[in-house]
């Protein structure tokens, strides 16, 4: 198979692997997710993912709560989310490693750039878990940070709809999908795919991003052959951008 982009980082919500049930843990969820990570794998990508923590905990819940120990509770949120993969592709017989920005050895590997990279070349999913280990940073923010660490040539970023509209297409039935963006666009007009530092972060290292229907997990192979089935952002001529 002729791919444009072999070397991946696929970003999911925390909220995807909690399915209908919309909190925790969803185990077939997982599992279907698990079946179109070991596609990926066959098709020749070479993946790291990197999931949230919405299905657990999202930023502050309550007024008498520090920042910084609400984000720690969402880092811990990653970590259970990065296990139930890790063991629904071991299930599938896909090799992986666990890698955490937080020391926790029982569980899994420190994150080590070196070592993620030479488990990505040799076939092994790499999952990227308690975020990038300090507070104020999300999930997004993760997702730009290791792909940029560890050259990957695109961030696919799984959302519940096909792409990036100019408005929230679930409430506007009217409401317009962008084919391209470039990242001044999605930073300009605040179009809220990522967060503004994971967006910037892309545009300084020119790693493309591209959001599409996880419901449609072939968008993903299609994506990484040159397909544009969504939205991808990346930074091209204006006048190519914004159909």
């Amino acid at each position: 198979m002729d791919l444009k982009f072999k070397r991946v980082i696929l970003k999911l919500s925390g909220e995807v692997l909690a399915g209908k049930k919309g909190f925790g843990i969803d185990d077939e969820v997982v599992l279907t997710v698990a079946k179109t990570i070991r596609e990926m794998v066959q098709e020749g990508l070479q993946v790291g993912v990197v999931i949230g923590a919405g299905n657990f905990w999202r930023g502050r819940s309550s007024k008498r709560m520090e920042r910084t120990t609400a984000d720690y509770m969402g880092m811990m949120g990653t970590v259970m989310n990065s296990l139930a993969m890790a063991d629904a592709l071991k299930f599938l017989g896909v090799k992986n490693h666990m890698m955490s920005s937080i020391s926790m050895t029982q569980l899994a590997e420190n994150y080590n750039r070196e070592k993620a990279v030479s488990y990505i070349e040799n076939g092994s999913v790499v999952i990227f878990a308690a975020g990038t280990g300090s507070p104020f940073f999300s999930t997004d923010t993760t997702a730009a940070l290791r792909a940029a660490e560890i050259d990957a040539e695109l961030i696919l970023l799984a959302k519940r709809v096909d792409g990036v509209y100019d408005s929230d297409p679930m409430l506007n039935p009217d409401a317009k999908k962008y084919d391209r963006l470039t990242y001044s666009q999605v930073l300009n007009q605040r179009l809220g795919v990522m967060d503004f530092t994971a967006i910037t972060l892309c545009m300084d290292n020119s790693i493309p991003i591209a959001v599409f229907d996880l419901n449609q997990p072939e968008n993903i192979i299609k994506t990484c052959m040159g397909l544009n089935v969504g939205t991808l952002i990346e930074e091209v001529n204006d006048e190519k951008s914004g159909s």
